[in-house]
């Protein structure tokens, strides 16, 4: 699975890359989208990632800040080979943020694998990871603004470690990847920069002794 990473400048900017599976790109390359304008053919933001997607013959994970009518979210926006999978926003609000919580964690079925999108400060609550391993993901594909001083580094490669599934971080200026012992394998401020993931399905058999969870069985009739 080869992952490119564009940190820096707007999606009209790129030029495409066919030999990429997955193309990802941070907040600033799309900006905000408003739904309304959308649906009027005001604008054609959505469509400009589908066409990326299409000419790369890949998917495109593209951030945005979305409008609903005056309702922002950090979100988003997966398309392949042309077709608009969906939108994930970002579920968890902090602090009254303008930026308002998502319905649900998302997850994409592609030809490039089970695709689990973390959106922003989403990657700062531990069960976004852990619900997108558990579901099945191949691999975690962060959307971010730009790095806190080596925050999210350490947080991706603990949630790798504690989940099992490679985090690719997509940021303003910066890219990084974490495998599932919790290596950093990739970074870079270069772009567009590109790597090659590993495909890896290892399970371990985990057990844990804890009181309660006493199921009575039904007393026969």
């Amino acid at each position: 699975m080869r992952i490119c990473f564009v940190t820096g400048g707007s999606l009209g900017e790129f030029k495409g890359e066919r030999e990429a599976d997955i193309v990802m790109f941070p907040f600033q390359a799309l900006g905000e989208v408003s739904y309304e304008r959308e649906l009027k053919g005001e604008t054609s933001l959505f469509e400009d990632v589908a066409i990326l997607s299409k000419t790369g013959q890949n998917v495109a994970v593209c951030g945005c800040y979305t409008n609903a009518r005056g309702m922002k979210r950090k979100s988003v926006v997966v398309a392949e080979r042309g077709r608009i999978l969906g939108v994930a926003d970002m579920v968890n609000r902090i602090d009254g943020s303008e930026f308002r919580s998502g319905a649900g964690v998302k997850l994409f079925d592609t030809r490039a694998g089970k695709l689990g999108i973390v959106v922003a400060e989403d990657l700062y609550f531990p069960h976004v990871l852990e619900t997108l391993s558990v579901c099945g993901a191949d691999v975690a594909l962060a959307v971010f603004e730009e790095l806190n001083e080596g925050l999210e580094l350490t947080l991706m490669r603990a949630g790798a470690f504690f989940y099992g599934i490679p985090v690719c971080m997509c940021a303003y200026g910066y890219a990084q990847v974490a495998d599932p012992m919790g290596r950093l394998c990739f970074s870079s401020p270069k772009s567009p920069c590109s790597f090659e993931l590993i495909r890896e399905q290892e399970f371990h058999v985990v057990e844990t002794r804890r009181k309660g969870f006493c199921i009575k069985r039904k007393t026969e009739y």
